[in-house]
């Protein structure tokens, strides 16, 4: 048996790692080459630009209101990860800020090609935030708004997110240049590409439904070559009105041209639908830890 405090330890640790490869990226790649970065976080970047004003002090500034009025409509469940993102986040970025004026740390800087500077900065944040969210825990922020304004009017995280992304982003056009609001745009994609990877897991794979008058025969064959479970459900052709099986079988990607050509081999007019899997669990794939 697992002591309580350990269990949230696991949770916690990951959390402030992921906040401090965040807070890395920011100061590492995206203010020094004077990019630009969605949410709460773009306007810590903007006030560091426009005035100067410390990230670190910005975001917890602006952090702690947003945080209290979470506490206050959402509770201490919901954003006690929040506060311990909040936290690492802004310690994390006075804590390299230093470093870099220490001169312990010399940030990528570039004038001409921000291509190296883009990919970066987009694959640190991407790990660092996908990592922090993995574990149930934000960096405040847009984060808080959208959760409170989908509690009040129902509207959808994703769009509230998306529209202060949208806001802030395009404010700066009047601090920085178009060309760098398009490169952020691109570390942004690059961004969210690699959060959706961690939090939606690297076991991923490729589901497969087969329709077919032989769909025994062919998952019979997948068991035999594969060594893959497959499960057989009963259906009938709308068309038809003939029953019909149905065989259902996950397979890693690097599988996807064998159980191909198992199906072309038994019946050459199967009807085949392929589906993306990700985060598969279970036997013949990751399996799941008690803790």
């Amino acid at each position: 048996m697992v002591h309580p405090f350990l269990k949230q330890l696991r949770v916690i640790l990951p959390i402030i790692c992921g906040a401090a490869i965040y807070a890395f990226g920011l100061l590492y790649f995206i203010i020094p080459n004077k990019l630009m970065e969605g949410g709460v976080t773009g306007i810590t970047i903007l006030l560091n630009y426009s005035f100067g004003l410390a990230p670190a002090l910005s975001t917890l500034l602006l952090n702690i209101p947003l945080f209290l009025i979470g506490l206050k409509m959402l509770g201490w469940r919901r954003m006690i990860y929040t506060g311990v993102g909040i936290g690492s986040l802004s310690f994390f970025l006075w804590l390299f800020e230093w470093l870099i004026k220490q001169g312990w740390i010399t940030p990528f800087q570039t004038e001409h090609d921000y291509i190296l500077a883009v990919l970066y900065a987009g694959v640190t944040l991407g790990i660092g935030l996908g990592i922090v969210f993995r574990f149930g825990g934000t960096t405040g922020g847009s984060d808080i708004i959208a959760t409170i304004l989908n509690r009040s009017f129902g509207w959808s995280i994703g769009q509230v997110m998306l529209g202060l992304d949208i806001a802030i982003i395009g404010a700066s056009l009047f601090f920085i240049s178009k060309e760098l609001v398009l490169y952020t745009l691109v570390t942004v994609f690059i961004a969210t590409k690699i959060i959706d990877f961690i939090q939606e897991g690297a076991y991923s794979g490729k589901a497969f439904t087969i329709i077919s008058d032989h769909a025994d025969k062919i998952a019979a064959q997948i068991m035999k070559e594969m060594d893959r479970g497959v499960t057989l459900i009963p259906a009938i052709g709308a068309y038809s009105g003939q029953a019909k099986q149905m065989a259902y079988c996950v397979v890693a990607r690097q599988e996807i041209r064998r159980i191909h050509m198992i199906v072309k081999a038994i019946d050459p007019r199967a009807f085949v639908i392929i589906n993306e899997v990700n985060d598969v669990h279970g036997e013949g794939f990751r399996e799941e830890q008690s803790h």
